[in-house]
């Protein structure tokens, strides 16, 4: 099964939230927090690492165990499969204007069209975000991200609006199972993507 845990992370961004996550963090998570320009980033990389951690906990999973991370504003995520063989992805985006220059470039016409027969406004917004963190699930489950070309797989949707990948590189013969969720208060969309066909629901956290 895939466990998705998603957790509000804006306190880390006090300095003294910060640094009581950031000293139980392993070194190499440090030195990457580190790196970071900005208390946003800084805080994201912490928060969801131990995210992260509060999920091995809680479910048991080794440290080999198929895991996924992403954060946007003041989200993280994080999915991890039970299946030791299966490959998953999630992302999260919070909800902006629609950038239909990027989808243009980015999303194959088929998907341009969807996004074009939403109303303009916020369904035509929602529409596109939802596409990207369907589109960046599948890069990260094949641990390729933007190193694959977006417009080499296809996203489609059944008769009852659920996401599928209407075709894909040869190279990934598996079926690959989606789920969108969409959480109480977070203005954002959030797609999970794996070879693990059995979801759970989200589960909300918060960092203090």
């Amino acid at each position: 099964m895939v466990h998705t845990w998603i957790a509000e992370i804006s306190a880390l961004r006090e300095e003294e939230t910060y640094r009581k996550y950031y000293e139980r963090v392993p070194d190499f998570r440090k030195q990457k927090a580190d790196q970071l320009r900005f208390p946003q980033d800084r805080a994201q990389s912490v928060g969801a690492w131990m995210l992260l951690e509060k999920m091995r906990e809680q479910y048991g999973a080794e440290p080999d165990q198929v895991f996924n991370l992403s954060h946007s504003g003041s989200y993280v995520l994080c999915s991890i499969s039970t299946e030791k063989e299966a490959k998953v992805g999630c992302d999260i985006e919070t909800i902006k204007e629609t950038r239909m220059r990027v989808a243009r470039r980015f999303f194959l016409p088929s998907e341009t069209a969807y996004i074009e027969r939403q109303p303009s406004g916020g369904a035509e917004a929602e529409a596109f975000y939802r596409l990207w963190v369907l589109k960046e699930s599948f890069m990260k489950a094949v641990r390729k991200g933007m190193g694959l070309d977006t417009r080499s797989f296809e996203i489609g949707f059944d008769e009852k609006d659920v996401p599928f990948l209407l075709k894909k590189p040869d190279l990934y013969p598996e079926e690959f199972y989606y789920r969108e969720y969409l959480v109480a208060g977070v203005d954002a969309r959030i797609a999970v993507c794996s070879t693990d066909g059995a979801f759970g629901e989200i589960h909300g956290e918060r960092m203090e």
